[in-house]
């Protein structure tokens, strides 16, 4: 007791904690860890625990988590500072000036939650309360975890990001080489403090330097094989990412194939006197915990950064060759989309643009037109039977027999598998059509035959009515017929038609009426009389009109 008020110390402990120094039944072994981990101010650290720092992996679940809204707006508070201490009922509002509105309670279980995954720890401090209100508004605060806050910083520079290329940083690769030649050269002058603290920097320059530069490598040539992967490139943007590969993938190269021999040179300067290094950065002040707590210290303290780096510049998979092999794989993607684009025909053609003017469609339509489109585009609609072909050997399936019963049909390999219809082997010969020819002159010529004969017999009979003709004169006549109406329809005067193919004249005279008479029939032509002569005789006196 200190006056009115009670001094406490608060954390998670005093939510789980009946009396002074006695736990609840009902801890459970999570609460009761993330509790000793909270005293003890550090991160979770278990014995026993999953190799390969798989428990780590807890540290991510409030990014998938239902409510990872929540999550991520509590979290951005609690990194948004250097080591911000707060309560859940801080947080809350916080949230609600920020325009996240939570209760207190439901801040106080996401942040449970949160520190039984790790993200968050509890923080115990010292504070004085007048009331038991107040105390219970204040029991509980919390900070944020050193893995916490690296996984949600590396989380909101991800979800921050677009998906465009990322800039190589090339220049970095001289400040590299520079740096590793004034290594030898630090070494040979007199120990001090200075040289030695010149000698940390520089260390840690080239290896941050090394690490922008492959990552920043690594970025740019994933991007750039996602986008050659890509069907759909074609016109402009095809032409944009051939001056991408061909000039910057090349610039990237040549600064590569510049600097990584020098690299490679100062290493092997370096590498003989690496114990002689280590030893000056070790003798340098440093944090230091005793061998309880492990420490997370800056590349290029031990042999095995060195010999990475070594390897990344003169190793047998180094990294100028790993990059060499990239650009050889992008300019192979970059031939390939160049022949789609010239054959479109083939099955890779992309169908990209379609599909996007479909999707707009689709989303400015009603539920009602949006099932008629889908089922238009892509052949949707119910289906009872598909038959390919008029045959039907089982008598029992009908059109009204559903397909999962009906016999399966066969589909050509190259179809089903490749999704191919271009015709396999080689290509037919072009057919000689000579005896074709000759048939066809044939029956023309033996056309031609009948018609002339049954030209002569219409000649033969002059005029026409009360003849009798025979089925073939009587065709040959009807077609004069059709000409010699196509140019006077109405009787009224003299008309004739000359068909010099056939050497006839067919003549109409007005009045009275023609009668033909044949085996299958009579024809009757009202209103003229009709007649046919040679060509070449004598007109009749009468004034004819002809036919043009």
């Amino acid at each position: 007791m200190d006056g009115c008020g009670v001094r406490v110390r608060y954390g998670d402990l005093s939510s789980e904690i009946d009396r002074p120094g006695l736990l609840r039944k009902t801890a459970t072994p999570t609460v009761i860890r993330s509790i000793v981990v909270g005293m003890l101010g550090g991160d979770r650290t278990e014995t026993g625990a999953e190799p390969n720092g798989a428990t780590n992996l807890e540290l991510f679940r409030y990014l998938a988590a239902d409510e990872r809204h929540d999550y991520l707006a509590i979290m951005s508070l609690f990194t948004a500072s250097l080591l911000a201490d707060m309560s859940a009922a801080t947080v809350a509002d916080q949230l609600t000036s920020a325009g996240t509105p939570l209760a207190a309670e439901v801040v106080e279980s996401r942040c449970k939650q949160l520190v039984r995954w790790g993200n968050l720890v509890p923080s115990l401090r010292d504070a004085r309360v007048n009331t038991v209100a107040e105390y219970l508004k204040a029991r509980s605060r919390y900070q944020v975890s050193s893995l916490g806050g690296r996984v949600h910083r590396g989380a909101l520079e991800i979800m921050e990001t677009t998906d465009s290329a990322r800039e190589v940083a090339r220049e970095l690769l001289g400040q590299i080489a520079e740096a590793l030649r004034e290594i030898p050269t630090l070494l040979d002058t007199a120990g001090s403090t200075e040289r030695d603290e010149c000698l940390a920097g520089i260390v840690t320059t080239v290896f941050n330097n090394q690490r922008l530069f492959t990552a920043s490598v690594t970025d740019f040539y994933a991007y750039l094989a996602g986008v050659l992967s890509r069907f759909d490139l074609g016109g402009a943007e095809y032409t944009q990412f051939k001056t991408l590969l061909l000039d910057y993938v090349d610039l990237i190269n040549a600064d590569v194939n510049r600097h990584a021999p020098l690299i490679a040179r100062a290493l092997d300067q370096v590498l003989p006197r690496l114990d002689q290094l280590l030893a000056t950065l070790d003798a340098l002040p440093g944090l230091s915990l005793g061998g309880q707590v492990s420490i997370e210290r800056s590349q290029g303290r031990t042999r095995s950064d060195w010999t990475q780096l070594h390897q990344w510049y003169s190793g047998a998979e180094s990294g100028p060759g790993q990059l060499r092999h990239a650009a050889g794989q992008a300019l192979g993607q970059l031939i390939a989309n160049a022949k789609r684009i010239l054959d479109s025909s083939r099955t890779g053609y992309s169908r990209r643009a379609d599909l996007l003017r479909l999707a707009s469609w689709l989303d400015h339509s009603s539920d009602e037109e949006a099932s008629r489109l889908f089922a238009a585009a892509f052949g949707t609609w119910p289906a009872r039977h598909l038959g390919l072909g008029p045959d039907e050997p089982d008598p029992r399936v009908t059109p009204t027999t559903s397909w999962t019963a009906a016999d399966p049909i066969e589909v050509p390999v190259s179809l089903r598998e490749r999704g191919n219809r271009i015709a396999r082997g080689r290509t037919s010969r072009v057919p000689d059509s000579t005896a074709d020819r000759r048939l066809v002159e044939a029956a023309a010529q033996e056309e031609a035959q009948r018609h002339r004969a049954a030209a002569v017999e219409l000649i033969a009979c002059g005029n026409l009515d009360g003849s009798r003709l025979s089925p073939a004169a009587r065709a040959v006549l009807l077609d004069q017929l059709a000409r010699l109406l196509a140019v006077q329809s109405e009787f009224n005067e003299p008309t004739h038609i000359t068909d010099h193919d056939l050497g006839l004249v067919l003549e109409s005279t007005p009045g009275g009426r023609t009668r033909i008479e044949s085996p299958d029939g009579a024809l009757t032509v009202e209103g003229c009389v009709l007649s046919v002569r040679a060509v070449g005789t004598d007109i009749a006196p009468t004034t004819l009109r002809t036919a043009r």
